[in-house]
């Protein structure tokens, strides 16, 4: 005769926009044409940027090759090309704490080394501020399950640099 099961642990789940709803607290929403709109407006601000460089500018963002703008500077005056920069821009609203990365993302700024700089752009409205570079931003690969990370966006931008134009000071920061 089987036996009368017994009780040792319970969970309950609820999801958090529920919780939200019965405190009268609007639910979370993801406006994607808002975000769609940020991204556009980070994208214009790092081309026009590197643009303002001297650089010529692709955008690569729809190839998926783990970063979203190559900008090749000038030849040196011996007419040697300097390696090109492959950034990744990351557009985000203005009060937004966490910025998230993408496994790929991060296994290319690790090949791609001096190469890889990430771009950080806030926008309120019409406000943009930046573009904010950080220079080799990843010091390990990802887990071998991870398919992302969340980063503090504060910590990112308090080792970011702005280039000025014809005088880029990038500090190197590692997360």
């Amino acid at each position: 005769e089987a036996a009368t099961p017994v009780l040792r642990g319970a969970a309950l789940v609820v999801p958090q926009g529920l919780v939200a709803k019965r405190r009268g607290a609007p639910a979370p929403s993801v406006d994607v044409a808002a975000r769609a709109e940020i991204e556009r407006i980070a994208m214009e601000a790092v081309m026009a940027c590197e643009r303002s460089l001297g650089h010529d500018v692709k955008d690569v963002s729809a190839e998926n090759c783990g970063w979203d703008v190559t900008a090749q500077p000038p030849a040196d005056a011996n007419g040697r090309l300097p390696p090109a920069r492959h950034i990744e821009v990351k557009g985000r609203y203005a009060d937004a704490t966490t910025v998230t990365v993408s496994r790929n993302e991060i296994a290319q700024a690790l090949n791609q080394g001096e190469k890889f700089w990430l771009a950080i752009v806030r926008v309120d409205g019409a406000v943009v501020d930046g573009p904010h570079y950080i220079r080799q931003p990843f010091t390990q690969p990802p887990e071998w399950a991870e398919a992302s990370k969340i980063l503090d966006l504060s910590k990112l931008l308090a080792g970011a640099q702005r280039p000025e134009s014809g005088n880029v000071q990038i500090i190197p920061n590692k997360v």
